[in-house]
């Protein structure tokens, strides 16, 4: 039996670093997290780290940590175990993980821990797409304000944490009203594993060069992105087309009786239908 999203465990994180880029040995300053099931509070993390290095100019404009605040601060090699022991069996959340992620597995390469990229993991910035397209920005804030969240924000990682927190909450109403309940659906949507979206990706676009090939109709399972939520529809596919950023399935649907466009990210579950 799937179970339902507020059964599951997610710890929000969020980093502030020395600077953008840890291939060039910038390093996090601070870490922070909250850990939650529905919208109970579980537990907090937040730990100052001394880095062991400057603070950009670039990067205190925006956090204002100062390197007398993280005189006294420990280490990652101490600092990192603890966040470890506190997102065990929970799934994390950042806004952009991409970039938290790229730091914290820096981190644990210098202290010789293996990495967390096969941890399953959900980026609320990919979901904020996804669920609100044609937004002029993505900003976290930019979100927080259009989602009617007014608290402001304050970039250093803990209060970055409690507004994304607000904000997925927010995501995880719109998903219900769209009919989107257990974590099966919602992980097969959000999940962030780019080598996995990318495998995914590539077997719905062949099944459906399959059916256009076999002139045979699809039977898909769609989240439609203007509100209308779950739908099942039959189709009769004509191609594949692309714009800079998506792949869509173009064809006629038999339930609205005309040609409609599908984004292929947004189709749950694809079947082949034999005449």
């Amino acid at each position: 039996m799937p179970k339902s999203i507020d059964e599951i465990e997610f710890t929000i994180f969020d980093t502030e670093t020395t600077g953008l880029n840890p291939a060039s040995g910038d390093r996090i300053v601070e870490l922070a997290g909250l850990r939650v099931k529905g919208k109970e509070r579980i537990a907090e993390f937040d730990a100052l780290v001394n880095p062991r290095r400057d603070i950009s100019p670039g990067a205190f404009a925006v956090n204002k940590i100062t390197p007398e605040m993280l005189e006294g601060a420990p280490g990652m090699e101490m600092v990192m175990p603890k966040f470890l022991d506190f997102i065990e069996g929970s799934y994390l959340c950042s806004y952009n993980i991409e970039f938290d992620l790229n730091f914290l597995n820096n981190e644990l390469k210098i202290i010789g821990l293996p990495v967390l990229g096969a941890r399953d993991s959900f980026d609320i910035l990919t979901i904020a797409r996804r669920l609100m397209p044609n937004q002029q920005r993505y900003a976290l804030w930019f979100i927080a304000d259009k989602l009617g969240i007014r608290s402001q924000q304050k970039h250093r990682a803990f209060s970055d944490v409690e507004m994304t927190w607000e904000v997925f909450n927010k995501f995880k109403d719109i998903c219900r009203e769209k009919g989107i309940t257990d974590f099966t659906d919602f992980s097969g949507l959000f999940a962030f594993n780019p080598a996995s979206l990318e495998s995914t990706a590539f077997l719905k676009i062949s099944q459906i060069e399959k059916a256009i090939n076999s002139r045979a109709r699809l039977k898909i399972k769609y989240l439609s992105a203007k509100g209308s939520g779950i739908s099942f529809r039959e189709v009769i596919p004509r191609e594949i087309r692309q714009d800079a950023a998506n792949k869509y399935l173009v064809g006629y649907c038999c339930l609205k009786q005309e040609e409609r466009t599908f984004k292929i990210d947004n189709i749950l579950e694809l079947e082949i239908v034999r005449e």
